[in-house]
């Protein structure tokens, strides 16, 4: 009888193993799906932030190019040709000697 006593232990702890087993694996496999779910995702804002790197470093490039034209400007105003400029625009002045046609 005792035998028969040990083989229904084994047989149960076996039957315990198999459950356990099945528990573990479904375990590892949700893991692996949230780890899928989530690699997914990841990937999917890094194309996003890598699009938007790119148009940032756009709008940065057309800033430093402003930057260089207004540098530019600012050499201009400081010429006398500018000064000149200004002076028969906005103030009327003119050279003189020099004479002035106005259209009507």
């Amino acid at each position: 009888m005792s035998r028969k006593k040990h083989r229904r232990v084994a047989f149960r702890r076996g039957g315990e193993n198999r459950a356990g087993m099945f528990a573990v694996t479904l375990i590892v496999l949700l893991l692996l799906v949230v780890v899928s779910v989530n690699s997914i995702r990841l990937t999917n804002k890094k194309k996003a932030y890598e699009k938007q790197v790119a148009v940032l470093q756009e709008a940065i490039a057309k800033e430093d190019e402003r930057t260089a034209e207004l540098e530019e400007f600012k050499k201009y105003t400081q010429t006398q040709a500018y000064i000149e400029e200004v002076a028969k625009e906005k103030l009327g002045l003119v050279h003189e000697g020099e004479i002035v046609f106005k259209m009507k």
